[in-house]
């Protein structure tokens, strides 16, 4: 088939690539222009070099103008397909093409639908993350489903790791999905649409630790918030404190939320949780932390002792 991409950073770069090696025919590589946003800088494999390497032809645009359909048309595609394609695309784009739009989404849809997928889902505490290949419609992410692939979440896993292995899937799945389409099948699975869950773009303050959540999930914003993401932070005395590693304190500690408690190994465990005056809550044990000026040390080594507040 003839098939033009919508991708952007390493997403859309992985999609291309796997096009690029395929029976299919790549006509068009539309992508968008550089960001300085701080999630657009990374994994910000380039669409446009890939394509252009392989002298395919290229169009740079933010939104479905009336140059971006003009591009379209001259392709003459006989499907899109998308992946971390940001703005909204109408009808006369999607369902131009003979057999619409493919886009790629690194959810298990319809959970997750919108933006950061793998940050929300490891912070949910679900089990497994995966990638869905639906076909495109009015509705954001809501599409008929061709296929669907997934991978465990491990008790230790950071986004990272997450994004690695679910990146490392975009291959098989893009190829595997355009080749069942061609093949003729329409059975595709509709979304059961009550169950649609859908996250909004993160923004800094998305990465500031609210310490009334239980521990047990600050300790899992902190690993969907690691490098090269900007980490899960808090502040003491004014000075802001990125938490790289952290763990669920082993005793129970009661108080109020943010007070900078007592030692455990080389951490230092604060109070944490909705209802903390209890006494019932396991802390977080911050055990690694970076300040502003890259200087790295344990929370035992930061928290010489108990006393004080986070977050104020």
């Amino acid at each position: 088939m003839r098939v033009a991409t919508l991708g952007y950073q390493t997403w859309g770069h992985r999609t291309l690539q796997s096009l690029l090696g395929s029976k299919h025919e790549v006509v068009l590589a539309v992508t968008h222009p550089k960001s300085d946003h701080a999630y657009e800088r990374m994994w910000a494999d380039s669409v446009a070099d890939l394509a252009a390497e392989h002298a395919v032809p290229v169009h740079i645009a933010n939104k479905p103008d009336e140059a971006f359909k003009a591009a379209l048309a001259e392709a003459d595609p006989d499907i899109i397909v998308a992946n971390n394609w940001r703005t909204w695309l109408p009808k006369d784009v999607f369902d131009r093409p003979r057999y619409g739009t493919l886009n790629i989404h690194d959810s298990l849809l319809p959970k997750y639908t919108g933006f950061s997928p793998l940050i929300w889902a490891l912070i949910n505490g679900e089990t497994e993350v995966g990638l869905t290949a639906h076909l495109m419609d009015e509705e954001l992410d809501a599409g008929a489903i061709v296929l669907q692939r997934s991978t465990p979440v491990g008790p230790k896993d950071t986004v990272t790791d997450l994004f690695h292995r679910t990146v490392d899937m975009i291959g098989p799945i893009a190829v595997d999905a355009l080749d069942l389409i061609e093949s003729g099948r329409t059975d595709w699975t509709p979304q059961d649409r009550s169950q649609a869950t859908f996250f909004h773009k993160r923004a800094p303050e998305d990465s500031r630790i609210d310490w009334t959540w239980p521990a047990e999930v600050i300790e899992r914003l902190v690993r969907a918030q690691s490098d090269p993401y900007p980490n899960a932070f808090t502040t003491f005395k004014g000075q802001r404190l990125r938490v790289l590693e952290s763990s669920v304190s082993q005793g129970c500690y009661g108080g109020t939320p943010g007070r900078v408690f007592i030692h455990e190994g080389d951490g230092m465990v604060i109070v944490a949780g909705p209802d903390a005056w209890s006494g019932r809550n396991r802390g977080l044990s911050i055990e690694r932390i970076r300040l502003d000026d890259g200087t790295e040390m344990t929370g035992k080594e930061f928290f010489p002792h108990g006393g004080g507040y986070l977050g104020t």
